[in-house]
């Protein structure tokens, strides 16, 4: 993961370096049907889409994107067979490993949202140890969403509200926007400004529902281990070519 390579004057000629994405969130779809088409097991795509992985988030920091989330492993995801789950968490523990060095010498915080209490024990430990490793980074955020849900995100909200308030009556005024966001997972970044999912799908598979209300949509066929450095700026130059009006008008902005 060495920064600054030749291509990156190019890709900044070729985006607005003042209208970059804060928060990119990616819904990373198609590694299965990817070695399904390449005559492989589910698990090589899952290997192979780990690349891409590294791809995009080598890119991200090099374009100077603040805060990059990757659904990684959705709550959903425990009800697929046995033997493709801990595939994928020991995928986890080998990139955790692999690549923590490297995000501790380039600048890169990881942080983690969902329900990590599921995952295997050794999976976990490296997880919360590249978490601590990284911690004093200031670089880049990449959070990697891991038995995560938006309802079950929301849910797990409004029960914490309920139990720090239960001794006491919450004024209704005091719940805001604001105040119920500081209860979420993401309370410490900015909601996203653009959602990338590949693979064809066009829904939000229960990832990040309150966050994306205002985030750009944007949709493409490649499947996730085919989604490359070109691909991702290709997102980033549509973005710019959006207007954000927030429920404005144009003439308001």
């Amino acid at each position: 993961m060495v920064l600054a390579d030749s291509g990156w004057e190019l890709d900044m000629h070729r985006i607005i370096k003042e209208n970059i994405p804060r928060h990119i969130a990616v819904i990373m779809d198609g590694n299965g049907r990817w070695a399904r088409r390449s005559m492989l097991n589910r698990v090589m795509g899952h290997k192979k889409g780990a690349d891409s992985v590294r791809i995009v988030v080598k890119a991200c920091r090099e374009l100077g994107i603040q805060f990059l989330t990757l659904f990684a492993f959705s709550i959903e995801n425990w009800q697929r067979p046995e033997v493709e789950v801990k595939a994928l968490t020991l995928l986890l523990e080998e990139y955790l490993k692999a690549e923590c060095q490297e995000m501790k010498e380039n600048g890169i915080r990881l942080t983690t949202i969902g329900d990590t209490s599921r995952l295997p024990e050794v999976v976990r430990d490296e997880l919360f140890s590249v978490i601590q490793e990284t911690s004093q980074n200031r670089g880049m955020v990449l959070n990697i969403a891991l038995s995560y849900g938006g309802r079950e995100d929301i849910v797990r909200a409004v029960k914490t509200i309920m139990k720090e308030n239960k001794s006491k009556e919450i004024d209704e005024n005091t719940i805001t926007n604001d105040f119920f966001s500081s209860y979420l997972y993401t309370a410490d970044m900015p909601d996203p400004d653009l959602l990338i999912r590949t693979g064809g799908e066009y829904r939000l598979s229960n990832f990040l529902l309150w966050q994306l209300t205002y985030t750009e949509l944007y949709f493409t066929d490649l499947l996730w281990p085919d989604f490359k450095r070109d691909d991702l700026i290709e997102a980033i130059m549509d973005y710019q070519r959006r207007e954000r009006r927030f429920g404005l008008i144009s003439d308001q902005l």
